[in-house]
Parts: structure tokens; sequence; C-alpha cells
């Protein structure tokens, strides 16, 4: 990685304008991606409903850093880098299940699920397992909700968790559980991915169906134009003392917005996806609970249904958008939910975002791309999510450039 070469094209990037071309499409830039934000950012990698009981798992990959979360015996959940501390095996498939202890499936090296190691077969006398443990990576459960970061100084936390903790009340993340997930594979670089996930310019056009409940004209916040609407709807969640002005951190935004008329959830009617709602207060209309985390994902909570989207880079030229719905842990599938409709707009959303960042990423590989302006009006947490890539990215170089 030619960090000084970098260093250059970060300079050369125009205030309120996209990045030099280099910075989406270079082959070493995505290695400096890896290292310098999605090594040292908070990640959002699901919900704690999905470690229902005591040796629940999930192994997924981080790029190319393959991470493993378990519940332990007392009910904590911990993260660890999956690599056997022997010879560096994979200890765990990517994917999910329950192990009473994690078993390297080459050497059989065998750990307890707080990480310690257990039993080593064919080791010296003096073979010291305490000093072979898995290593331990960031972990923070925030009302249900998981976050972890690759980084050994991970960047501080405590606002957004107060923050979120108080908006996702309403929703009782930690009553959810998952009930369907999937991956979308895209052929353009992460950035342009997320990009096109922090704006809404191009929805009216692109997203026909997304407007049907969710309302495409707002602007950086989510603010409306309509006033009288904007402060009905503040006036129903103070008096039911739910939190809703929109606040932000360098690297997260947290906010509740309406939704259309006439529409209680983001669905391909507007109609709630589950009869088992999370919350029934206001007849089940509480808008949109909206929290996003830099680099990567988002999330929209209404009284019914939770959403969950995180972009995870595989190289330069392709990005896997992970996709997760949860309802009520007592919704029962066929009954109060079905999952064809569960998945339904969030799936068409995916499939029309996908071919636009595609044909983005196709069009800055033309000779022809330069960096162009960011509509101050409807792009506004585009240009954030830019923003901030650059100060991240600064200030690694800063710290790793002599």
């Amino acid at each position: 990685m030619d960090m000084t070469r970098i260093d250059t094209l970060f300079r050369q990037r125009r205030s309120g304008h996209t990045l030099p071309q280099d910075l989406y499409i270079g082959a070493d830039t995505f290695d400096f991606d890896m290292a310098a934000i999605y090594g040292e950012s908070w990640l959002a990698v699901g919900m704690e409903c999905e470690l229902p009981k005591t040796g629940s798992y999930i192994s997924l990959m981080i790029g190319k850093w393959p991470v493993i979360i378990v519940r332990d015996k007392r009910g904590d959940i911990r993260a660890f880098h999956n690599s056997c501390r022997h010879r560096g095996s994979l200890i765990c498939q990517p994917g999910s299940g329950t192990a009473p202890k994690l078993v390297c499936p080459y050497h059989r090296w065998t750990y307890d699920l707080d990480g310690s190691l257990f039993a080593a077969t064919r080791m010296p006398t003096d073979f010291d397992k305490s000093l072979h443990g898995l290593k331990p990576v960031a972990m923070e459960n925030i009302a249900g909700a998981l976050f972890i970061c690759l980084s050994e100084t991970p960047p501080p936390i405590d606002d957004f968790r107060e923050k979120l903790t108080a908006y996702a009340a309403p929703h009782n993340y930690k009553d959810l559980k998952l009930a369907h997930q999937n991956v979308l594979v895209e052929y353009a670089n992460w950035k342009l991915v997320m990009e096109n996930a922090r704006e809404c310019y191009h929805c009216p056009t692109g997203h026909p169906e997304l407007a049907t409940s969710f309302p495409v004209g707002m602007s950086k916040h989510f603010d409306t134009a309509d006033q009288t609407k904007a402060l009905t709807f503040a006036a129903q969640l103070d008096e039911l003392g739910i939190p809703h002005d929109p606040v932000e951190g360098p690297w997260w935004q947290v906010a509740r917005f309406a939704l259309n008329e006439g529409t209680n959830s983001i669905s391909m009617d507007g109609q709630h996806l589950s009869k088992k709602l999370l919350y029934a207060g206001n007849d089940g209309d509480i808008g949109s609970m909206r929290f996003a985390v830099d680099p990567h994902s988002f999330s929209h909570s209404t009284a019914d249904h939770v959403f969950l989207f995180s972009a995870v880079p595989v190289s330069s030229t392709e990005t896997h958008a992970y996709n997760k719905w949860y309802v009520h842990k007592d919704a029962v599938e066929g009954i109060d939910y079905h999952l064809p409709s569960m998945a339904e707009l969030w799936d068409v959303t995916n499939l029309q975002d996908k071919q636009l960042a595609e044909n983005n990423h196709r069009g800055v590989n033309s000779r022809g791309y330069t960096p162009g302006p960011y509509s101050q009006e409807a792009e506004m947490l585009a240009q954030r999510f830019v923003d901030w890539y650059c100060d991240k990215a600064r200030a690694y170089i800063d710290a790793h450039v002599d």
C-alpha cells in the first residue's frame, strides 16, 4: 500500500464533491479502506436475539477478516478473532449455530465460550494454555443491538449508546427474533453503495415502491417541507414520551420521522407486516426510527418490525450487502407475518440500488470521470458520509506517515 500516493489522492478531493477516481476504483485503496476505515470503526453486526442461548454463535467475515460472536455460560456476548491460536485455522465457518465449546477442525484445539483455551493435545508439559486463548474483539450490546470494533483503540461510543438506547426503547430490541436474512452481491465499490444508501435524491424515480410509505422528498435529517404534519407528528410522540429529534455524532446518526399519510410501516402497501406489534401505542403508528453507523449500515425500526442493512467490502469492485428482518419474538410465521411480504419491499429496493450502484461504478471507471458536486438540498447525508470518510482517512494517514 503506497500511503504517500493515497495521501495525495485525499489532498486532491474538492470540498462538497465526490471523490477522486482512484479512491473508488484503486486496488490499493481497498487495502487502505479495510485498514483505516473498517479496521478502525464500530460495525453493526446484528441483534442479541440471534444468540438466544449458551453456545449460540455467529461467524462472519469483515472483508478478509473472520470474526466469531458467541454467548458464553454467564449469558454475556463476546466477540473474538476467528483464528486458532495454534496455526491460525478458521475455527467456525461463516454462518450461525450452537456449540458447547469452540473446536478448531484442524488439530482439535478446543476453546471455552469465554475464549480461553480448554484443551490442546500433544503439547509439551510446560505449555501454558492461559497464554493461548482466542484474541478478543471489542463488543458493545446497545439495547439489544450488537456492534464490534476490530481496533485495539475503538472510537468513543458512550454518546451513541445513550442516544440509541433511548430511541430504540419503544421497539424492545431484546424481544426480537430474526425472521429473515439474505445477502446481495453488488459489483460496485463499497463507497458508491453507501453514498447511494445515504441519499434519496434518486428515490422518486429509482424506488417507486418505497415511495408508497417512505417520504422520499425529505432532506438531510429526513426533514419535511410539510411543517404542519411534522409538528403534529412531533406532538404525538411527545405525548407518548418517545424521543424523535435528530441527534448525531462524528460517525452515527439517530432520528425518528413520520411516514407518508395513511401508512404506518415501511412496506409495499405501507401497512404493518406483522400483526404482533413491537409497540402498540398510537395504533402502531410511530413512524420510523432510523439509526445509521459509518462506514457501513443503516436500520429502520417501525412499530411492527426492524430492518438492518450493512455493506461489507470484498474488493475494490465488489460489495456484499447483508439484510436482516426482525419481528416480535412471539410472532408466528404464516399467522402473524408472511416472509414473502416481509422481505418484498427491501428486496425490490435493494435490487434497484444494486443496479444504480453498479451503473455508477461503471461510469466512475470512465476516462472522462471528474468529481461532481453534491446537491446541498438532497444529498447532505451522502456528503456527510464522504466528509467523514476523508476525515477518518486523514487521521489514519497522519498516524502512520512519518
